[in-house]
């Protein structure tokens, strides 16, 4: 029997991390689907099947007020805060501030973003765009993907030079190949607070509680920790 895991791509590094753990302790297998919040929520609300949910803590209140998410089943696994990556072995652009963060993006051949839609990350990182007044500059450099683990993966992959990413701290320190050059100045910083939670249709709701237990309690603090949740 398997648990179905339905997470933010902030956390899949730490649900990677702690699947193994997790089945070699239960004898039960862990499957997890992994995409941009608004992603996520929208494949819960179409029914799909779901033991444990990981969002921000925001979309996890409202899907307890609205009956999808079990009431007081949710925990607090920390907050991400949104920074900016390169492809490790490349230069660290200068991103101390307002004008050395827009001169780094518009010098930047390439931008790997998350969905600017439905992601966290990428709906703040437009916004950030906007609020340099460089959006119009940078649009046909931005490049899309559903989520930010994608959108690193990618950057760590090309062999291009002057690229540069931005997505959730922990998408950047779980994915092979990628640098942190370091959170977005303060004046943009972004920090999430993710919650995890027991879905209202678990076919195992003990077995449920137990992993929502090991992602959010002390035995996983120096897992999330290294890959950048903070508490």
């Amino acid at each position: 029997m398997n648990l179905r895991i339905l997470s933010a791509g902030a956390a899949k590094g730490l649900v990677t991390a702690l699947q193994q753990p997790f089945t070699a302790d239960t004898g039960i297998d862990v499957q997890g689907t992994f995409g941009a919040v608004g992603a996520i929520k929208e494949q819960l609300l179409a029914g799909a099947p779901c033991d444990v949910i990981v969002l921000t803590a925001a979309l996890i209140e409202e899907l307890i007020k609205s009956g999808r998410v079990l009431a007081g089943s949710s925990a607090v696994i920390g907050r991400v805060r949104t920074g900016v990556a390169v492809r490790t072995g490349q230069p660290l652009p200068d991103i101390s501030d307002r004008e050395s963060l827009a001169k780094s993006l518009l010098a930047a051949k390439g931008i790997y973003i998350p969905d600017a839609q439905r992601s966290t990350a990428g709906i703040h990182f437009v916004k950030v765009l906007e609020q340099l007044g460089i959006r119009g500059d940078t649009e046909s450099r931005l490049r899309s993907y559903p989520n930010g683990a994608a959108a690193m993966g990618d950057l760590a992959q090309t062999s291009e030079a002057q690229l540069i990413g931005c997505t959730q701290i922990t998408e950047i320190n779980y994915t092979e190949g990628v640098t942190l050059v370091g959170p977005l100045p303060k004046e943009f910083e972004l920090a999430t607070v993710y919650s995890v939670a027991v879905c209202s249709n678990a076919a195992q709701p003990d077995v449920a509680r137990r992993f929502v237990d090991l992602l959010s309690g002390s035995a996983s603090e120096k897992v999330r920790a290294a890959g950048g949740f903070e508490f």
